[in-house]
């Protein structure tokens, strides 16, 4: 399958969210904030196949962490992921770098759903 970062500064969440996507068949790798999660991606070279990130985090937000990933690695595919509706906000200008937002909470099936869906998009 494929090869997905998921970051998110809440152990709680990353970890739900890591075991429904490996339920799917996916590799998974996990990063507790933006700063993290980029080093990861430098390291791998921009080879995930899906960047799936809070926005809000304490060290680097989801938002700076795509502008400056896909300054590297412009075909990397990223989804968003929130629960703040002003933070779903921010992120609506970045529809070229971006793929969606997801709304948190989400259901297990909600979070799977989202991820086969951009996996299946093509890069904005």
């Amino acid at each position: 399958m494929s090869t997905v970062l998921v970051v998110d500064d809440d152990a709680s969440v990353r970890t739900f969210t890591a075991r429904a996507l490996m339920l799917d068949g996916h590799d998974v790798d996990q990063a507790d904030d933006g700063d993290v999660a980029l080093e990861m991606i430098v390291e791998k070279n921009g080879a995930y196949d899906l960047v799936l990130s809070d926005i809000r985090m304490p060290a680097m937000d989801g938002i700076e962490m795509a502008k400056t990933a896909v300054k590297d690695f412009p075909d990397l595919k990223i989804l968003l992921m929130t629960g703040f509706a002003e933070q779903r906000e921010r992120a609506s200008d970045l529809s070229k770098i971006i793929i969606d937002v997801v709304p948190k909470p989400f259901s297990l099936a909600d979070i799977r759903q989202a991820v086969k869906a951009a996996l299946e998009t093509e890069r904005p």
